[in-house]
């Protein structure tokens, strides 16, 4: 099903929306937060304080460079991730225009698209993705992150949402299995 031009425009507002959102802040921690090898064993651990022991929790804003995928996994396959993120989002762009038919999916879609690209739009722009949101939560330090990963987060949370709801109100509208058919 081909989505409408209204919806089409819509979604693209809410991915170049996005899209801005991640690029300003990762150009602001860029020029204005040194770059960070290892963080410091101290608050606000080489960056910014946002708040501290809120809770048992920290929060502050570095600045970290990371040329592989989550967690910084396959770093030293910086270009084969690079294709591979940037044929994935195309093909999620095709199918959110072109096939999808779950309106419930358009939004969580087009987070994924979003995060997707601005993260690719790092690849180009700086040779890395640049993370800068770092949590501890209770003394467990948190990988770092930036707006396009919490986009893609939310996104899949949202998809996934919405599949276990499809399940649960399909099982619900299942005849009982204690009723009999010929009734």
């Amino acid at each position: 099903m081909k989505q409408s031009r209204k919806r089409i425009l819509y979604l693209l507002t809410i991915v170049i929306g996005i899209i801005i959102a991640d690029a300003v802040s990762k150009a602001m921690v860029y020029r204005f937060i040194p770059n960070i090898r290892f963080a410091s064993s101290f608050f606000p651990y080489g960056g910014i304080a946002v708040f501290k022991d809120w809770l048992g929790i920290d929060l502050s804003l570095v600045h970290v460079t990371n040329r592989g995928s989550a967690w910084g996994m396959f770093s030293s396959h910086h270009l084969f991730l690079l294709i591979v993120r940037s044929l994935v989002t195309f093909i999620m762009i095709l199918h959110l225009v072109f096939f999808n038919e779950i309106k419930a999916r358009d939004i969580p879609l087009a987070l994924i698209i979003a995060g997707a690209m601005g993260n690719i739009f790092d690849c180009f722009l700086y040779n890395h993705v640049i993370d800068m949101i770092y949590f501890i939560f209770w003394g467990y330090s948190f990988p770092v992150f930036n707006l396009a990963d919490m986009s893609i987060s939310i996104g899949v949370f949202l998809i996934l949402l919405h599949a276990l709801y499809s399940k649960i109100t399909f099982k619900e509208k299942l005849p009982s299995s204690n009723q009999s058919i010929n009734s």
